[in-house]
């Protein structure tokens, strides 16, 4: 069993809670073992269907890396550190199932670099958002630098990464950093209603959809348009494509078997 993760499932929705509360959630080696064998686990559960990423608690959704074990490493040891936070996010973005992050209160450094690894982001009206590793002398190390910049386009992004300042729901969602900000109370119970509603579509196209966007965004555009028609032609070997088409000329609903 996880030590500093929970999953519950209902509806297909596994929500994965980080338990961390004295440390403020914050991510050493041991949790982000306990996230890639919990990835591991739920990609080929075909109970779940989609998962919701928050924090324990509502002070901190992750405030950050732990510094007492960043502070230890040398040179060798900070790369490894790097690559292996690297490795896992990417495994979370790179995830077939939809990935919402439920952003409870302060997402800093690693944190902030968790949420936008998740395919989407809600915040609760106290969330705070930030990458201020160079007050360290540091930089994001598991992604920031890359995923931020693409998000919100780089001039957003090297404000927040070089002066380190930290902002709120309300101005992440301005800049697009999130995707909707709700009330602390309402932020599971609306990141679940966007996956109910989503999880009504076909989970191949899901699927497909995400790969599309994440593995073409990384491609120069031509060969990510080869991507998005690989994927797209692909989906017409599904009965669930037959069934979408076939429903819709009959003005009806479809039933998606997945298949």
């Amino acid at each position: 069993m996880p030590e500093f993760l929970t999953v519950r499932t209902e509806d297909r929705i596994a929500v994965l809670t980080l338990t961390r509360p004295k440390a403020m959630n914050a991510l050493n080696a041991a949790v982000l073992r306990e996230l890639e064998h919990v990835l591991l686990q739920a990609k080929d559960d075909a109970g779940i269907g989609a998962l919701i990423v928050t924090g324990d608690g509502e002070k901190a959704f992750v405030a950050g890396a732990d510094i007492a074990e960043i502070a230890a490493c040398n040179r060798d040891e900070a790369w490894e550190l790097s690559r292996n936070g690297q490795h896992v996010f990417r495994s979370l973005e790179l995830f077939p199932k939809p990935v919402v992050a439920a952003v409870n209160g302060y997402a800093l450094g690693g944190g902030c670099e968790l949420a936008l690894a998740c395919h989407l982001r809600i915040a609760s009206t106290g969330a705070k958002f930030g990458q201020p590793e160079v007050g360290l002398g540091l930089i994001p190390g598991w992604g920031g630098t890359q995923r931020l910049s693409r998000l919100v386009g780089t001039g957003r992004a090297l404000e927040l990464i070089l002066s380190g300042k930290v902002i709120g729901a309300g101005e992440a969602l301005q800049m697009g950093l999130v995707n909707s900000v709700t009330e602390p109370d309402a932020l599971i119970p609306t990141a679940r209603e966007w996956l109910k509603a989503i999880l009504a579509k076909a989970p191949l196209a899901l699927t497909a959809a995400l790969e599309a966007v994440y593995k073409g965004q990384d491609q120069p555009l031509e060969e990510g348009l080869k991507t998005e028609a690989e994927c797209f032609s692909r989906l017409f070997e599904t009965e669930d494509m037959r069934e979408g088409c076939k429903a819709f000329l009959e003005k009806r609903k479809a039933v998606f078997k997945g298949k």
